[in-house]
């Protein structure tokens, strides 16, 4: 049965972007730091990683559909209309953009919320993942009861403050398991089933 995941790399003090944006390539310095080639979707680019960070991010390929935030689509610029992991997009958002210059990207403005994005998300992913963006997104879904797992890409560093992974959750606490962990080079990938919330 298809999963639906919130993933980031994030500090050991818990945010997974610096103030006013920064950080990101110690955040990130992880997806060039090994000698395995794994190309993204469109070919634009590749990560080179860790033998055992390999499989990790060979998995993140599998994801049918993702979920993100207004905030993440304008940083990326959109991606360029194609995000690195292929697939369709679809950004939550109060007012979609009057000049997206890729009418015909798999993008979808969702401007009912949250639950609407991951249910349309689902359909399109069919029995693939659907990952949703870390940050206010994940915070949503996870008090609305949606997220079914969380992967941490935990990077040994120290941001101080930032943009936090989670915060600000109305439902607390949320339970987690016992997590499945692989040690890469330069980062842990923690994997942590959703078990309640009580």
């Amino acid at each position: 049965m298809s999963k639906v995941i919130t993933a980031a790399s994030m500090s050991l003090d818990g945010f997974i972007a610096g103030p006013h944006e920064t950080g990101f390539e110690h955040l990130f310095a992880w997806h060039n730091n090994g000698d395995v080639e794994i190309p993204s979707a469109d070919t634009r680019w590749s990560f080179h990683v860790s033998e055992a960070s390999a499989g990790h991010v060979r998995g993140w390929f599998d994801t049918g559909a993702l979920v993100v935030g207004r905030r993440l689509f304008d940083v990326t610029q959109g991606w360029g209309g194609s995000h690195p992991l292929g697939g369709p997009v679809f950004v939550v958002t109060h007012q979609p953009p009057s000049d997206w210059p890729h009418p015909d990207a798999p993008f979808t403005f969702v401007t009912d919320g949250v639950e609407s994005a991951i249910r349309q998300a689902r359909a399109a992913a069919g029995d693939r993942d659907v990952s949703v963006a870390a940050g206010d997104l994940a915070r949503q879904a996870l008090d609305a009861g949606l997220i079914d797992e969380i992967c941490v890409d935990l990077v040994p560093l120290l941001l101080g403050e930032g943009v936090r992974f989670v915060d600000g959750l109305a439902d607390i606490p949320v339970k987690l398991g016992t997590p499945r962990v692989i040690e890469g080079v330069g980062v842990t990938h923690l994997y942590y089933p959703v078990l309640s919330k009580e």
